[in-house]
């Protein structure tokens, strides 16, 4: 179920990106639909508001890894993956290979053909320094 579950903390995220604000119905509304644990809805929970309160130094830490690309001009999926992922990675919860394995996943379900190398070049860079 952790992989649902960090799925949903994608979407709520990728919504947050837009609307700037937390959205409570719609944490409610996406918890119900799936069986979750009580685990799995603190995951929800602690990690959506984890990544929306250390959004800045995520994006630094994300920048410091970019060859050739701007932040403000990454693909948006590609972005929340990345701080998604990044997150996880600092947090620990989660094997390093299995954090970047589900951020590929992720991006290359939401982003492009390219998403899914990209994430997993950026994430590489991420755990090596």
């Amino acid at each position: 179920m952790r992989k649902i579950a960090r799925e949903t903390v994608f979407k709520l995220l990728f919504e947050h990106s837009f609307l700037n604000e937390r959205n409570d119905d719609g944490i409610e509304l996406l918890m119900l639909a799936d069986d979750f644990t009580e685990d799995d809805k603190d995951y929800i929970k602690r990690t959506y508001d984890g990544v929306i309160l250390s959004a800045d130094s995520l994006k630094e830490k994300i920048s410091a890894r970019l060859e050739n690309y701007r932040i403000e001009r990454l693909y948006r999926p590609d972005l929340i993956v990345l701080m998604l992922a990044t997150y996880e990675l600092e947090r620990g919860d989660a094997p390093d290979k299995v954090v970047i394995n589900e951020a590929v996943d992720l991006a290359k379900r939401y982003g492009t053909e390219k998403s899914g190398k990209f994430v997993n070049g950026v994430l590489a860079k991420m755990i090596k320094t």
